[in-house]
């Protein structure tokens, strides 16, 4: 039976997020909500789980899994940052914008991009979010929750568990997401002297990075 834990979006409750986190330790799948949408997310370091990510999401390995950091020192472990990359990074975070960069060996290469060896990275702007990283201690592994099929993610906990709690060990219910993707942003050319290429356009402002 999928756990449902509603929890009050500006002071969420610290013991319903550490029965969270506790069923992430032990390699489970959560459903969360962003400052974009609802995401799926499970440990940065267990394979069987990001395999179940992928399998539940409905994609392979050329598929960009982004990691879900609590701040920018944490992002800097798992990503080769240069200083322009960084300060252009700086300005967005937190909030609803995803970077793609070059992989860290702090990475483990089957969650980098196959062909490219690069990783999405992302300082989301959500109180819940915020606490669940802070309890768990490290970057979580995440992806839209859109199901296999679909092309809309899905933005109510209910509709989350009823569709897809075979799934899933817990829904977290903070209320409904803004509903609009992060806007993907990928700076491996700046590290070569190029500019940043806008992969997708969404909720993140452009204007707010000068670009």
């Amino acid at each position: 039976m999928t756990q449902l834990f509603d929890v009050h979006p500006e002071n969420p409750q610290t013991r319903l997020l550490k029965q969270a986190a506790a069923l992430l330790e032990r390699g489970a799948i959560v459903a969360v909500p962003t400052d974009s949408s609802y995401a799926l997310v499970c440990r940065l370091d267990d394979k069987t789980a990001a395999d179940s990510l992928r399998r539940i999401r409905g994609v392979d390995d050329k598929h960009h899994l982004t990691l879900l950091c609590r701040d920018l020192s944490e992002l800097a472990n798992y990503a080769r940052v240069d200083n322009k990359q960084f300060r252009l990074i700086k300005a967005a975070t937190p909030g609803p914008y995803t970077f793609i960069l070059e992989a860290s060996k702090e990475v483990p290469r089957r969650l980098s991009h196959p062909s490219r060896k690069t990783i999405g990275l992302r300082v989301p702007d959500h109180k819940t979010l915020q606490c669940l990283l802070e309890i768990h201690g490290a970057p979580l592994l995440a992806t839209t929750l859109i199901p296999p099929g679909q092309t809309e993610p899905l933005n109510d906990a209910g509709d989350i568990r009823d569709q897809m709690g075979h799934e899933l060990a817990a829904v977290i219910n903070a209320g409904a997401c803004p509903l609009q993707p992060t806007t993907v942003i990928d700076l491996t050319s700046m590290g070569q002297g190029g500019e940043p290429v806008v992969v997708r356009q969404g909720r993140g402002d452009l204007a707010a990075l000068g670009l």
